[in-house]
């Protein structure tokens, strides 16, 4: 008996080990294929809800199968939002967004890397949430969980209490989220792009819940934060509304065709001008994404000029590491850097300094994948990170127990997170693997975004 139970501690512990780092190549010669491929790979580890049959992330099993709004709708399914178990609907719709915009303009990227139907799967885990999560015309719920409960705890999704309801929380006509919807409507509109050939009937679906969230939010008009107010300490909308307002509007011109939603953006561009070039994009602040839709789509100067200031400033101004990381933030430099180079990538598009900012879009993705000394992404390439911050793949195997312990431990994380780009150095090019270091060890839906969209357009212009 002692020699069984011997044998099977042998064995859980050759289950959890780590599973070796993806081969992609030499430095300035990667495998963006491959990078593609762990990306999503990611997004599949992220995954709340039941899980398909052919589940790729064998630490995963179903999980929060009680999400539920006030009145027992099914809010199950969705993306949990980085190492925890919160469901935050504004960075979620904002990645579907970018993750839609990238199988749009760049499917022949992604039918090269064999990988065209995981990205259609992981945009429409998003989308079938979404349409779960918009139960009235002028009602979607926009975050399920409890930040700081969610935060005081540390384990495997599949282990919460079946007891510990999760609230849900939502904006309606009289507490209104414009940002929220908007941005909600923005990746329902790009994805029925996506699925317009492959799935119609889908696609329409898509575009009719798209056209009635984008009238809520600009009909019943606030920022979402001041409805779900605990949003407001995780993901509090600093830019407001209005460059949602003008997104939203041109995704939908995009899928539409409709001149409706053109008159909507420019009008909305005019409410809400700038007061100066945007210095970031990303969840929060998507000004120069939809200056690069409205100048694809309008051909007019003034939308190309600012996505020109932009790509000019992050490509010649913007502090930047020794290495040559651009430096806008200290929290999750990576994830700025990787946005900045799809906006640089997008103006190269629109034959802005084409050959420059092609350049800086490789040198930003070519430094996260190993050009700064190793890769920042989880399961890829030469020395990458192993403890990044995250709860599931920090346990072991089940049904060993897995709790703070797993958080504080000093080893790698038992399972392989493939795909995940951490919060990465800073200014100066330092890292330290370490998985309470949060702020350059964080992993998240919107981190990836940007980064697998950029890496999809470097493919694609191979």
């Amino acid at each position: 008996m002692i020699t069984i139970i011997l044998l099977f501690a042998i064995i859980s512990c050759i289950s959890a080990a780590p599973e070796p780092p993806i081969a992609i190549g030499s430095t300035g010669n990667y495998d963006y294929g491959k990078v593609l491929h762990a990306s999503l790979l990611f997004y599949e580890a992220q995954r709340s809800g039941k899980l398909p049959t052919d589940n790729r992330v064998k630490f995963r099993g179903d999980s929060m199968l009680d999400d539920k709004g006030d009145g027992g709708e099914d809010l199950t399914g969705g993306y949990f939002d980085a190492g925890d178990f919160v469901k935050f609907g504004f960075p979620m719709a904002y990645s579907i967004t970018v993750l839609a915009w990238g199988v749009i303009d760049y499917e022949d990227a992604y039918t090269k890397a064999n990988e065209l139907a995981n990205a259609q799967n992981a945009v429409k885990w998003g989308t079938d949430y979404f349409i779960k999560a918009h139960t009235k015309d002028t009602e979607f719920y926009g975050q399920v969980g409890k930040g700081s409960e969610d935060h005081a705890s540390w384990g495997r999704p599949e282990d919460w209490p079946k007891e510990k309801k999760r609230p849900a929380y939502k904006i309606t006509a009289s507490a209104p989220g414009s940002d929220l919807a908007a941005e909600t409507a923005a990746a329902l509109a790009a994805a029925s792009i996506v699925f317009k050939k492959s799935n119609s009937s889908y696609s329409t679906t898509l575009l009719t819940h798209a056209k009635k969230l984008y009238s809520f939010a600009n009909d019943h008009r606030g920022v979402y934060h001041e409805s779900i107010t605990d949003a407001a300490e995780f993901y509090k909308s600093w830019s407001g509304y209005g460059d949602e307002l003008i997104w939203g509007a041109a995704w939908l011109y995009k899928a539409t065709n409709d001149s409706t939603y053109k008159t909507l953006a420019e009008k909305a561009y005019d409410e809400f001008p700038l007061k100066e070039t945007p210095k970031q994009f990303g969840w929060d602040d998507k000004n120069v994404g939809a200056n690069v839709l409205l100048a694809q789509l309008t051909g007019t100067a003034r939308y190309k000029t600012v996505v020109e200031n932009y790509a000019t400033y992050v490509r010649t101004t913007a502090p930047k590491s020794p290495k040559g990381m651009v430096y806008l933030d200290q929290w999750g430099p990576l994830r700025h850097a990787a946005d900045a180079a799809l906006m640089a990538l997008k103006a190269a598009e629109l034959n802005i300094s084409a050959t420059e900012n092609r350049a800086f879009a490789k040198k930003q993705i070519d430094y996260a994948l190993g050009d700064g000394g190793h890769s920042f992404v989880v399961g890829v390439g030469s020395n990458p990170p192993t403890r990044p911050h995250h709860r599931a793949a920090s346990c072991p195997d089940r049904p060993a127990t897995c709790d703070w312990n797993a958080f504080n431990s000093p080893d790698a994380s038992p399972q392989t997170l493939f795909g995940a780009l951490v919060g990465g150095p800073d200014d100066k090019d330092a890292y330290t693997d370490k998985r309470d270091d949060y702020v350059h060890n964080e992993v998240a839906m919107d981190y990836n975004a940007g980064f697998q969209t950029t890496v999809a357009g470097l493919l694609h212009a191979k």
